[in-house]
């Protein structure tokens, strides 16, 4: 069914909804008034907007007449309106496919952040610092809280792993598509030749867990205590703070160190441990429904390339939907709202198709 035949589906229920409501047999029974009641109220914002969309699509074509009269005034008037009725309907056409593609039940989640350091060594470890600053940033510009969970850094500021919890308004669904490799080409800081190298770093975006969501039997984890490496202060590196949690199903192993406090290391390794189980689960839903979407662009997998950051050039491009910005300087300060919404309307319309 296209998307216009499941519009003009859902207003002929809509109407019939309506008529039924009408009836006073059905008023009499509550528990059918209730229900209906209830779908005609679902359905009214999206009939709503449709009939909007048909008047709309009326008065162009009104317009298009008027455009015709013999009448200079006349037409340049038709002319102006119909570039406000045009900009009117693809506007509508947008809050529809919008309100007719459902919403992921995770959308409102906050998010635990992976970031990794992968080909490319040192100048690879200082990019996933980079990309820790980008995403930080711009949850401050979302009014989103950032704490750091757990780190892995080098002697020259670079973060071999660095995880972080974002939490604040519908976090995932804004930053659900930024899991994949990231690749950066610059020049290293420690590179005498001037020449340009290509370092990867892996992001992982996953929705953080609640103990509703996923139900951990105490009995598949073993949880190890041990002392802190690396820097930290005299406490970090002389009591047994540090935390490692196994589970032993999956075989997942999570270390946090970061805190002073065991109990708090051990709180925050739960809630990567929760995540990345959670993320698991998804990934064999997925797998099981559609074993070909790996394969297909903007699968979303962590092990796909999914945008390129070349320095020297001052270009970001996002390979999945092939766009290519030359405000690196302004991404790498946060500001990825141009390359995030029209990453949602890409797989938005998708979703659309795929229906």
């Amino acid at each position: 069914m296209s998307f216009w035949a499941k519009l003009a589906d859902i207003e002929e229920t809509f109407n019939d909804i309506e008529e039924q409501l009408g009836d006073p047999e059905i008023y009499q029974d509550q528990q059918k008034y209730g229900e209906l009641a209830k779908k005609h109220s679902d359905l009214a914002q999206i009939v709503g907007k449709f009939r909007e969309y048909k008047q709309v699509c009326a008065d162009l074509d009104s317009n298009s007449e008027l455009v015709k009269d013999p009448d200079a005034e006349i037409q340049e008037l038709a002319r102006l309106e119909l570039e406000d009725l045009e900009q009117q309907k693809a506007d509508l056409e947008e809050e529809l496919k919008a309100l007719l593609t459902p919403e992921d039940p995770l959308d409102k989640k906050a998010v635990i952040l992976e970031i990794r350091a992968g080909t490319g060594g040192e100048e690879a470890a200082l990019f996933a610092a980079d990309l820790l600053r980008m995403y930080s940033r711009y949850a401050e510009n979302n009014g989103w809280r950032v704490e750091l969970l757990h780190s892995n850094q080098t002697g020259s500021g670079g973060f071999k792993e660095v995880i972080a919890s974002i939490s604040g308004g519908r976090v995932y669904s804004r930053l659900k598509y930024e899991s994949g490799v990231h690749r950066v080409q610059r020049v290293p800081s420690t590179e005498s030749q001037g020449r340009v190298h290509t370092s990867a770093v892996t992001v992982a975006i996953l929705p953080e867990a609640d103990e509703v969501d996923l139900k951990l039997d105490p009995h598949d984890l073993r949880i190890d205590v041990f002392r802190s490496s690396g820097p930290g202060g005299q406490s970090v590196n002389t009591t047994d703070s540090a935390v490692r949690i196994t589970h032993e199903p999956t075989g997942l192993v999570i270390t946090c160190q970061d805190e002073k406090s065991q109990l708090k290391n051990k709180a925050k390794a739960m809630k990567v441990l929760r995540s990345r189980l959670l993320q698991l689960k998804q990934d064999e839903a997925k797998q099981e429904m559609d074993q070909t979407r790996r394969a297909q662009v903007g699968s979303g997998d962590r092990s796909e390339r999914i945008r390129t950051y070349n320095f020297p050039q001052s270009r970001i491009t996002d390979h999945r939907i092939n766009l290519t910005s030359h405000n690196l300087e302004g991404v790498m300060a946060g500001g990825l709202d141009e390359i995030i919404t029209s990453l949602h309307q890409f797989f938005q319309t998708r979703a659309m198709q795929e229906q």
